[in-house]
């Protein structure tokens, strides 16, 4: 049977505490996940929580997150459209996925957790026995999930994300609007991350998996292909 997994991609494309400086989805953890998965032929849709455009973070069409991958992503007008027309999250019916992985990009920060359609959608898939993954700032789309008991979905759970010490490193902690590592912590979540920053790492609990950087998106992805 083929597999069938929802991506998520963010709809901002600035930052609100400084509107002229422009962020969006970061290319290649969107793409290392989608060649992972086309290896193994699962079935692909791009879902946002407004639906339609996501645009793409200016630093990651850098070297060296400008890889490969994502060079063909951008240099393929088919792909760049499915970015010009992705899914609201109403459009989506849980029941068709089993799996739902969270990309990145710090514009994530703005409108994952808000969105209750996400958060839905998220629940579903978990309790129906399905995969969710998350890298980078991706995991900010757990921060706002409950199970249907009311628990937060990450808390007891290990998780990893982008850390506060990388978001210092990276020169951007006065632009993001929280902290998302302390967020997870006061959620309950089990928070680790690597010795390095920006190394790849990547962690497996039950059918939840998160990676903690750009670094990780090959791990984190094929994780959650290995699980399916």
């Amino acid at each position: 049977m083929t597999r069938r997994i929802l991506t998520v991609v963010t709809n901002v494309d600035r930052y609100d505490a400084d509107p002229d400086h422009p962020t969006g989805l970061w290319l290649s953890e969107l793409t290392h996940a989608w060649d992972a998965f086309a290896s193994r032929g699962f079935e692909q849709t791009l879902v946002s929580p407004a639906g339609g455009r996501s645009p793409l973070e200016p630093r990651s069409l850098r070297f060296p997150s400008y890889d490969r991958s994502a060079r063909a992503w951008r240099e393929d007008p088919a792909r760049m459209a499915l970015l010009e027309s992705t899914a609201a999250p109403d459009q989506i019916d849980s029941t068709d996925y089993d799996a739902i992985y969270f990309t990145g990009g710090r514009a994530v920060m703005f409108d994952f957790p808000g969105s209750t359609g996400l958060q839905r959608l998220t629940r579903e898939i978990f309790e129906s026995g399905g995969v969710v993954g998350a890298v980078c700032h991706g995991y900010c789309g757990l921060l706002e999930t409950t199970l249907s008991d009311g628990t937060p979905l990450v808390a007891g759970r290990r998780i990893t994300g982008f850390s506060w010490r990388e978001e210092v490193l990276a020169r951007v902690d006065r632009l993001v609007p929280y902290d998302v590592e302390q967020r997870m912590k006061d959620r309950g979540a089990l928070y680790s991350k690597a010795l390095l920053p920006f190394a790849s790492y990547a962690l497996v609990d039950g059918r939840l998996v998160t990676g903690q950087n750009p670094g990780s998106a090959k791990e984190t992805a094929a994780r959650v292909a290995d699980l399916l």
